[in-house]
């Protein structure tokens, strides 16, 4: 048994259903970091959780794992690319600790897969960009008439 110190699910709103969020581009933060060993035992590899931040799926989780460290060269290969492409996208070239990488908002380019093992959609981060700029229109063109701007 576990205390539950009190706990009146009356005063919490419940979380909303886990299903997949739609393919697309969504701006993001890493807001958590951990190397884990791989299922066998000989590797390991950096999960990074991911918070949209904006959108109809504002504060929605995704995870992506990079095989960072691996007995197959090439899963360190796509690893290491997909890190520097993360890398890029949020202007941190050189981090020595995964903690850099957080709270930096960048885009993701999510996918949506069938699970091997029981066939459920689930998402999948397939790329990484810098953050949108937004279109600024300077306060001076919008006050001035267009036949008087310049």
């Amino acid at each position: 048994m576990a205390d539950l110190n009190g706990f009146n699910a009356n005063n919490v709103e419940p979380n909303a259903d886990f299903d997949p969020i739609p393919a697309g581009k969504y701006l993001a933060i890493i807001t958590a970091s951990e190397m884990k060993p791989t299922k066998n035992n000989n590797g390991h590899f950096l999960e990074l959780t991911f918070q949209v931040i904006d959108g109809q799926y504002k504060n929605r989780l995704l995870w992506s794992r990079l095989n960072l460290d691996n007995p197959s060269d090439q899963a360190v290969q796509i690893a290491r690319g997909e890190l520097s492409a993360l890398c890029r996208a949020i202007g941190v070239m050189q981090p020595r600790d995964s903690i850099e990488l957080h709270n930096l908002p960048l885009m993701v380019t999510v996918k949506c897969k069938n699970r091997e093992d029981t066939g459920d959609v689930v998402n999948e981060i397939k790329g990484y960009a810098k953050k949108e700029p937004v279109a600024a229109t300077p306060s001076a063109q919008i006050n001035t008439p267009p036949w008087a701007r310049k």
